[in-house]
């Protein structure tokens, strides 16, 4: 695996660090597939949570845009291959995994930098972090999911807003909005996201992936279809032993002990 991504395993869970501190974590294509193989490492080692944050004073400026300089070039790049190879399917595998995802914003997050944490399940900033949909400074379209996330999570006014102006939306204000989950002091960032992942990772994983997952279905369904979905994925938990776990500590008022996807 490239240097560029750092992997911790600690068992239930995984930390993935973006590894190019030099160049704000932006990604080259050796980047991309470390990241990748991180990722699905971690779901293939039986992984019930992951923690993504970045090395350094930065998250992630997105693309290294020195790799994509058309001055090198013989002809204008077609942008549309790189979402295409890389963007996509990383924002896919993210939404798709059947556990919490959790992003550490440990500084600024640009571009597809910020889309990506936006695509993880709970995003939590340090303070002095900032998000910057960057593209309208080199004449480009929000990618990585941005084009998504943004009016879902903010609704159209203040995302064209920040998508045409791509104005620094600092960590407490992206938490005021509801673009993020909670903005925290720079140094106890780490420390409550490693305690969050760990306890997730300690959670009712079956339940928690199909929270994530029928949350992620409401953007799309009707109300009716919502419901259904709900009944089928209630039936799915009802029979995971995870259930019966938390019904008899409950009822024993003792502490859970959680198994993760076994029936």
């Amino acid at each position: 695996m490239s240097d560029s991504i750092l992997v911790q395993d600690h068992g239930h869970w995984h930390e993935i660090t973006l590894n190019r501190p030099d160049r704000l974590n932006s990604f080259n294509d050796a980047m991309h597939v470390a990241l990748r193989a991180a990722i699905e490492g971690a779901r293939d080692n039986g992984a019930r949570a992951i923690l993504l944050t970045g090395a350094g004073r930065g998250f992630c400026a997105g693309q290294d845009l020195g790799d994509r300089d058309p001055s090198k070039m013989d002809g204008p790049p077609d942008l549309s291959k790189t979402i295409l190879k890389w963007y996509a399917p990383l924002i896919r595998l993210i939404r798709s995994l059947e556990f919490p995802v959790i992003c550490a914003v440990n500084g600024v997050a640009a571009g597809a930098g910020a889309n990506i944490a936006l695509a993880c399940d709970i995003v939590l900033a340090a303070t002095s972090a900032k998000f910057i949909q960057s593209f309208a400074r080199v004449g480009l379209v929000p990618d990585a999911g941005g084009s998504f996330a943004l009016p879902h999570l903010l609704g159209e006014a203040r995302a064209k807003g920040l998508a045409l102006t791509a104005m620094p939306l600092p960590a407490t204000q992206a938490a005021e909005w509801g673009l993020i989950w909670k903005a925290i002091p720079d140094a106890d960032l780490m420390a409550e996201a490693r305690t969050m992942a760990a306890n997730m990772a300690q959670g009712p994983t079956v339940g928690l992936g199909l929270t994530k997952m029928a949350i992620q279905s409401a953007a799309t369904n009707t109300l009716d279809q919502q419901l259904e979905l709900e009944a089928q994925y209630q039936k799915i938990c009802g029979e995971n032993s995870d259930y019966a776990e938390g019904v008899s500590a409950f009822l024993g008022k003792r502490a859970p002990v959680f198994t993760g996807p076994k029936s």
